[in-house]
């Protein structure tokens, strides 16, 4: 048997509950879970804003754990192998955007945690294809944010191309990853936290920020780019402004709360504004062999999975800094 903490149904707390343990499939392999990484997307999911959803089902994609069982055909793995599970958990393979390496637009996309049995659980099933292996250096809760907050920051710093000068409006579990990054690539960072948030502040000038104030204060240099981890769609016209001519705006979640309308010279000088939707297994490699040069820290904390209603209330109410990570030990 196994345990789960599933949603049954939109606004209700998980609830625990005890499975059979599940058979891996051809192509598939049984994960025995050690720790999940704890996402706002969670939030999103359990609010009932992702569609469709087909309840019950157990949250959770950035999974560390390792390979308890392997599925016919399965040959790229082996048992005992310590692996992770990310948000992308399936594809087509052959329509216009897998064959153009843009598989996160696949039609077909299937999503852990979302369409797919997540990692808030002891074990969970998983395409092959679709595991990564990690990287040496990292224990199971420092690795588990690499997985989302990690990757799809990833993806979003990338669409900055060769900004210079980059703001980061939310400093939570991604932007105190990427932000990382960024500075091992000599940018500058700004951080724009909750009006008054001193706490998250401080953590990103902690974290080579060379300014960090409110969201709703001007900022100091004009920027080459913005990246907005918050689901706030209330920033895009702040970050626009904040953005000189021919700058980015970068939306780095797969949900945000409606765009006010602004007036078209805050857009006007060739300014941009880009979504991000899911990741590739590309973005996974690079990024994943990226981290340990760096190196990035994780900053973490640790909850049992019993807990993992209070870990998604700590989020949302924003006592966090950095990442919340399940444990099931």
């Amino acid at each position: 048997m196994m345990q789960a903490m599933v949603l049954q149904a939109r606004g209700q707390p998980l609830v625990a509950q005890e499975r059979p343990l599940p058979q891996p499939g051809p192509g598939q392999v049984l994960i025995e879970v050690a720790a999940c990484g704890v996402c706002r997307t969670d939030l999103h999911l359990l609010d009932g804003e992702l569609d469709p959803i087909a309840y019950p089902i157990v949250p959770g994609h950035q999974v560390v754990g390792r390979v308890l069982q392997l599925g016919a055909g399965v040959t790229q793995l082996r048992g005992g192998q310590r692996v992770g599970l990310p948000w992308l958990g399936h594809t087509c393979g052959h329509c216009v955007y897998c064959a153009h390496d843009e598989e996160n637009l696949c039609e077909d996309a299937r999503f852990t945690g979302w369409q797919r049995d997540g990692g808030y659980a002891t074990h969970c099933l998983a395409e092959a294809d679709y595991v990564l292996p990690l990287p040496e250096g990292y224990d199971d809760l420092a690795v588990a944010p690499l997985l989302c907050a990690g990757l799809i920051g990833y993806r979003a710093l990338r669409f900055c191309a060769e900004a210079r000068r980059i703001g980061f409006y939310g400093f939570g579990a991604a932007a105190h990853v990427i932000a990382q990054l960024a500075r091992w690539q000599k940018r500058e960072v700004y951080a724009f936290t909750r009006s008054g948030d001193s706490a998250a502040q401080q953590f990103a000038r902690r974290l080579g920020a060379i300014w960090a104030g409110g969201s709703d204060e001007p900022s100091p240099e004009a920027l080459d780019a913005a990246i907005i981890f918050a689901a706030a769609g209330e920033l895009v016209p702040a970050a626009l402004r904040a953005v000189r001519k021919g700058g980015r705006v970068v939306c780095g979640g797969i949900h945000m709360s409606d765009i006010p309308s602004f007036p078209y010279a805050d857009l006007w000088g060739e300014r941009s504004i880009q979504s991000v939707a899911n990741l590739t297994r590309r973005d996974a490699r690079e990024f994943l062999a990226l981290a340990p040069q760096v190196p990035i820290h994780t900053q973490t904390r640790c909850y049992p999975l019993a807990q993992a209603n209070q870990a998604l209330a700590d989020l949302r109410a924003g006592r966090l800094l950095g990442a919340a990570v399940l444990t099931m030990k």
